[in-house]
C-alpha cells in the first residue's frame, strides 16, 4: 500500500496518462506518430534521483506538474512538447489519483477478504460455543462465540460491498480541459486514455473531478474503520479480567506493562480504536473537500495528498492487524460458562415469562412475578430456580419439572445452525 503512495509511483502515473494521452491525439490526427515513439522510447522510468531532480525543478516553479513536464523536455528532447497538449495540470492530477485510489481500493478489498476468512474459521470453531449475550453491558440471554463472529463476518461483507461501490465511484478520469468544456481536445482523447488506463471518463467534469466521489470513497473507509473498531472493543471487554472469556495474543517475551510484570493488556485493540478515530477525521476532511469555488480552487489538494496515503495505509494495517488478532484470539470456554452462570439461570427470566403468559396469565401480572424472583437473586444471593419453586403464585401456574424445563440452554440455542445457513451459506 505504501508503494502505491511512493513519489516515484506517482511519476509513473503521470508519465502513463501523458502518453496514453498522446497515443489518443495521435489517433485522432492531432500528433505526430513520431513524437509519440520519441515519448515512448525516452521518457523512461524514475529514480530517486529523478525524483531529486523534479522537486529540484520545482523550487523554482512551484508547480508540481510544470516541474514534472520540465524534467520530461530535458529528458527527451523537442517531441516533448506534444506532451500534455490541451490538457490542464488536474487532467492529470486527478486522473492519477483515481488510478491510485482504485488500486488502494483493490488492496483493502484483499484485506477485508482476508479478515472475513479469519472471522469465519473462527466463528465455525466455535459455533457451539455457549457464553452469556450482554445489554448495557449485563447478562441478557444465552448466545454462542460463534453467533458473535458471524455477526462481525456479515458486517464485513457489507464493508466489502461498500467499499466495491466506492471504487467503482472513484475509478473515473478526466482529460476535459481547463474548466471542463474539452476546448482544446475532443472527448475521443479521454476516452482512450480512461479506457486504456481501466478507468471511466467522468461524464461530466469542472477543471476538476467533482469531490463528492472521493468523500464517499473516504467516508466507505471510516465505515470499516468504525466496524473494526466495534469488533476491537468487543474483545477489549472480553478481556477484562473480571470477564476474561477471550484474549489477544501474548507471545514469548512480550512486557505488558514498565511497572507491573503481571500486566497482558489488550493493546492491538486499543491500537484499532484510535486508527479508527484517524479514518472518521479523513472522512470529515474529505467531505469538507466537495464544496470548492466555481470550478475548481486548489483548497481540497493539501487535504487530499494528507488523506490520500494516511487513510490507505492506516486501514490497510487495520485490516492486517485485525486478521492477525482473530486468526490468534484466545478463547476461555470455561470461562465463558462459568460468567453465564453466574447469576444462577436468572438469564432464563424470558422463558418463563412467555410461559406464563401462554398460560392465560396477564403480562404484567407475569412480569411481576418472575421479577421479584429475579430481584431475591441480586438481593439475597439466592439461586434463582430455587426463588421460583418456593413462590406460591407461580406454583399455581407451573410444576416443579415445568419450571425445571425453562432452563435449557438448548432453547436458546435451537436456531444457530440456521442463523449459520442465513449468513454463510447452505454449502458452509
Amino acid at each position: 500500500m505504501s508503494a502505491l503512495w511512493s513519489a516515484e509511483a506517482r511519476f509513473r502515473r503521470w508519465r502513463d496518462i501523458e502518453l496514453v494521452a498522446l497515443e489518443g491525439m495521435v489517433e485522432a490526427g492531432l500528433a505526430p506518430a513520431e513524437a509519440l515513439a520519441v515519448c515512448r522510447a525516452k521518457a523512461g522510468d524514475f529514480s530517486a534521483e529523478d525524483v531529486a531532480r523534479i522537486d529540484e525543478i520545482e523550487r523554482t516553479t512551484k508547480h508540481d506538474v510544470i516541474a514534472f513536464l520540465t524534467f520530461l523536455e530535458q529528458r527527451i528532447g523537442p517531441s516533448a512538447r506534444w506532451l500534455h497538449l490541451g490538457m490542464t495540470s488536474s487532467d492529470v492530477l486527478d486522473t492519477a489519483l483515481a488510478m491510485t485510489l482504485r488500486d488502494a481500493a483493490d488492496l483493502i478489498l484483499e484485506g477485508i477478504q482476508k479478515a472475513m476468512t479469519a472471522v469465519k474459521t473462527r466463528a465455525f470453531e466455535h459455533k457451539t460455543t455457549v457464553m452469556i449475550g450482554r445489554s448495557h453491558g449485563i447478562h441478557a440471554e444465552p448466545i454462542t462465540f460463534g453467533l458473535k463472529l458471524a455477526i462481525w463476518f456479515d458486517e464485513l461483507r457489507r464493508a466489502k460491498e461498500r467499499m466495491a461501490r466506492a471504487r467503482e465511484a472513484i475509478a473515473v478520469g478526466k482529460l476535459s480541459g481547463a474548466v471542463g468544456t474539452f476546448a482544446h481536445l475532443p472527448p475521443q482523447v479521454e476516452a482512450h486514455v480512461c479506457r486504456r488506463l481501466g478507468l471511466k471518463p467522468a461524464p461530466v467534469s469542472s477543471q476538476i473531478i467533482p469531490r463528492d466521489r472521493h468523500a464517499e470513497y473516504f467516508a466507505a473507509i471510516a465505515v470499516l474503520g468504525a466496524s473494526i473498531e466495534q469488533f476491537a472493543v468487543e474483545i477489549r471487554h472480553l478481556q477484562r479480567t473480571e470477564v476474561r472469556e477471550a484474549e489477544e495474543p501474548f507471545t514469548a517475551g512480550q512486557k505488558g506493562s514498565s511497572a507491573m510484570p503481571h500486566k497482558r493488556n489488550p493493546i492491538l485493540s486499543e491500537n484499532l480504536s484510535g486508527l479508527a478515530r484517524l479514518l472518521r477525521g479523513y472522512a470529515v476532511s474529505a467531505l469538507e473537500n466537495v464544496a470548492l469555488w466555481h470550478e475548481r480552487d486548489i483548497s481540497h489538494s493539501s487535504v487530499e495528498r494528507v488523506i490520500g496515503p494516511d487513510a490507505t495505509i492506516a486501514c490497510d494495517f487495520m485490516l492486517h492487524r485485525f486478521a492477525h488478532l482473530v486468526q490468534n484470539l484466545r478463547v476461555y470456554p470455561d470461562r465463558m460458562r462459568a460468567n453465564l452462570d453466574l447469576l444462577g439461570g436468572m438469564v432464563n427470566s424470558q422463558r418463563l415469562l412467555l410461559e406464563l403468559a401462554r398460560r392465560g396469565m396477564d403480562r404484567q401480572a407475569a412480569y411481576a412475578i418472575v421479577q421479584r424472583n429475579a430481584m431475591r437473586v441480586y438481593d439475597e444471593g439466592i439461586d434463582f430456580k430455587s426463588a421460583l419453586l418456593t413462590d406460591p403464585e407461580l406454583r399455581k401456574q407451573m410444576s416443579p419439572e415445568e419450571i425445571a424445563a425453562c432452563f435449557s440452554l438448548d432453547y436458546h440455542l435451537r436456531h444457530v445452525d440456521e442463523i449459520f445457513e442465513r449468513v454463510f451459506g447452505p454449502e458452509n
